[in-house]
């Protein structure tokens, strides 16, 4: 009964813009008051899968990401919906959700102290790298100008400095205004970015397609089994991907997405067709965002040090329990353990039925006329924002955003590049900061270690990428007009 009622819960907050997977775990801590250890750590874990899979229904109907880890592949899904394939991307994605939950599942069963131990090897000089590469892996996919999407992310990036300077305690960019100290909110602004935004375009056009479009939930799974083969060893990579980063303290599945994104396009034989409705980036991405929540898991029972926001609650939990996470977990209290593993099984299991119930629900959505769904639409961005911090300043940045993001596409500016540099620039900042400290400002002690190495390696493969491009097709260019100067 509690699984059942938690996935019901998870799926109505997923499927809302701006009630995230954590805000819905601080909501269910005082009912775990009254619950034993065992089903209130059920109630979590299922409450967060269903939370992570309803994400993507408002995102692939509606072009407006439910949790942060959806908006990497937010571009793709709603631009299959535009096609008539709503039902067959949504099919893809809970399918996906579930296979790839299940992985991390047995992941976290089979290897949890061992890679607990690799997770524990990253420091700042490490987190660093990584956030690299995850601002590195937004512009690369970013669909049209590479330039664009630098440019993207560097808007992104600078909205991350206003608030209080973390070596100075001396507030930036605040203009004398106390709303400021702290920062813009990363989920006001995902919102305003992608909500807003939608809302404007579809306003400020007098024809649009959301009524001629219609969810085919009937043959939801045709296709599906056949496009899950097709990409099995995108599935294997992607999961991988999303367990490791989801283990990593602090990192969360969000990065794993954009990662396994990249990495997606990267490999691709059709590369040219991301961005513009390309089930493989569906399926790199929603693996790894599904597979990275038994990874972060990892670290929060063998170490007692939350791998995400909702695991960091989850502690909490145990130590209102009675219970200490950490090592000696696997001795005192292994049935806890024992807990986790069979309600992830369970939470995945259940997910496919629940799932469709969900998509059934959420496609009444596009029946709904235009004048009566972008105010309702417009209307739960206001109350998304609004219940993060509970003040109207968040409702005024993701208005703001919105407005900026209207202007980014109208120039084709991309708008996901911006929202992961919102995402990772407080990790950058910090990770560089800490690792300046800690170094005297010696700047080689970013390859000193043997994975920071590795990592700023691939970080510098990745940066020179584009402009090997550019000189090979200078080269190339050159020898043509050689040529063709000799022949004249």
């Amino acid at each position: 009964m509690v699984i059942c009622i938690s996935a019901l819960y998870g799926l109505f907050v997923g499927a809302i813009p701006g009630l995230t997977a954590t805000m819905a775990t601080a909501l269910l801590v005082p009912v775990t008051f009254f619950m034993d250890p065992v089903p209130a750590l059920a109630a979590i874990v299922t409450m967060e899968a269903m939370a992570i899979f309803a994400g993507d229904i408002p995102g692939a109907l509606v072009r407006i990401p439910g949790t942060p880890s959806s908006a990497a592949y937010v571009e793709e899904s709603y631009a299959l919906t535009q096609r008539g394939k709503a039902g067959y991307v949504l099919g893809v994605d809970v399918s996906v959700a579930a296979i790839c939950g299940l992985m991390g599942a047995i992941i976290l069963i089979l290897l949890a102290p061992m890679l607990a131990e690799v997770a524990m090897q990253f420091t700042s000089f490490e987190y660093f790298w990584l956030a690299c590469i995850g601002l590195s892996c937004s512009v690369l996919v970013s669909k049209g100008s590479l330039l664009k999407g630098l440019v993207s992310l560097l808007i992104g990036l600078m909205m991350t400095t206003v608030g209080v300077d973390i070596t100075l305690g001396y507030p930036r960019f605040t203009f004398g205004i106390t709303d400021f100290l702290n920062g813009f909110t990363f989920i006001p602004a995902m919102i305003g970015m992608f909500g807003v935004s939608e809302v404007m375009r579809n306003v400020s056009t007098e024809d649009s397609n959301y009524n001629t479009v219609a969810v085919q939930t009937k043959r939801m799974f045709s296709g599906v089994l056949t496009t899950i083969r097709k990409y099995k060893l995108n599935v294997g990579r992607a999961g991988l991907i999303g367990t490791f980063v989801g283990i990593l303290p602090g990192a969360g599945a969000d990065i794993g997405a954009w990662i396994a994104y990249a990495v997606s396009k990267k490999f691709s034989r059709e590369p040219e067709k991301f961005g513009t409705g390309h089930i493989e980036g569906i399926v790199d991405a929603g693996t790894a965002n599904n597979a990275g929540l038994g990874g972060a898991w990892v670290p929060a029972l063998v170490f007692g040090i939350p791998g995400d926001s909702i695991t960091a609650i989850v502690i909490g939990v145990l130590f209102m329990k009675g219970l200490r996470p950490g090592p000696m977990i696997f001795q005192q209290t292994p049935e806890i353990l024992y807990a986790v593993y069979v309600t992830f099984i369970l939470a995945n299991l259940i997910l496919i039925p629940f799932g469709i119930m969900a998509i059934k629900a959420g496609s009444q959505m596009l029946k709904i006329p235009r004048n009566m769904l972008m105010p309702a639409i417009l209307m739960f961005c206001i109350v998304g924002s609004f219940a993060i911090n509970n003040t109207t300043f968040d409702v005024g940045v993701m208005l703001a955003c919105g407005i900026l993001a209207y202007f980014m596409e109208a120039n084709d500016i991309p708008v996901a590049p911006a929202i992961l540099g919102i995402v990772l620039g407080r990790l950058l900042e910090d990770s560089f900061m800490v690792s300046m400290i800690k170094s005297d400002w010696d700047l080689t002690i970013f390859f000193q270690r043997p994975v920071s190495a590795i990592l700023g390696v691939i970080t510098i493969v990745l940066w020179s990428g584009p402009f090997i491009a550019v000189f090979r097709k200078w080269r190339i260019d050159r020898k043509g007009k050689t040529v063709g100067t000799r022949k004249g």
